[in-house]
């Protein structure tokens, strides 16, 4: 799991100095979304799960920071857990569908974000407007997944070549 704090570290540095800053309309590419969801996705829902949170803790703790502090945490945990159950229930290996699983955590965590978000006062989705949000992070971050996805997920098998999903498929 050394591997994926590494990641998460380089990915947030990455997310907040790299693509915050880089002005695009509507929504930022989530680095740390797709680097979560490929490794939800080799090692399984669990570790999905711990990898989603400690990604989003770190985002919710990263200077430029301005919502409350375990919100991204807990919609990163979310989309970790369901992209390795999908993982560890599918059959069919195709770079298409992590690339799918990453456009529907895109709009999902989009919308999710923003729900809790309104729950606690937030009203930035509400000036930007959902759709447009939701649009354009699905773009941008199916746009980068085919760059992140399949070295992280290589990366992934080569340093732990018994991930915890290959344990699933094992009888007891």
């Amino acid at each position: 799991m050394v591997y994926a704090a590494l990641l998460i570290v380089i990915g947030l540095v990455v997310q907040v100095s790299v693509l915050a800053r880089l002005g695009l309309p509507g929504a930022v590419p989530d680095l740390l979304l797709v680097i979560v969801v490929a490794l939800a996705m080799t090692y399984g829902p669990t570790s999905g799960c711990v990898i989603g949170f400690s990604a989003g803790l770190c985002a919710d703790l990263a200077p430029p920071a301005d919502h409350a502090a375990g919100r991204y945490a807990f919609v990163l945990c979310l989309a970790g857990y369901f992209a390795g159950l999908f993982a560890s229930r599918s059959t069919r290996r195709s770079i298409l569908t992590p690339i799918m699983v990453v456009a529907v955590a895109a709009a999902a965590t989009t919308m999710l974000y923003a729900g809790v978000g309104a729950l606690v006062g937030d009203t930035a989705a509400r000036q930007v407007g959902l759709p447009k949000l939701m649009f354009t992070a699905v773009v941008y971050d199916v746009i980068l997944a085919p760059f992140v996805l399949p070295w992280v997920m290589a990366l992934a098998r080569r340093i732990d070549p018994q991930p915890m999903l290959s344990g699933l498929s094992r009888p007891r």
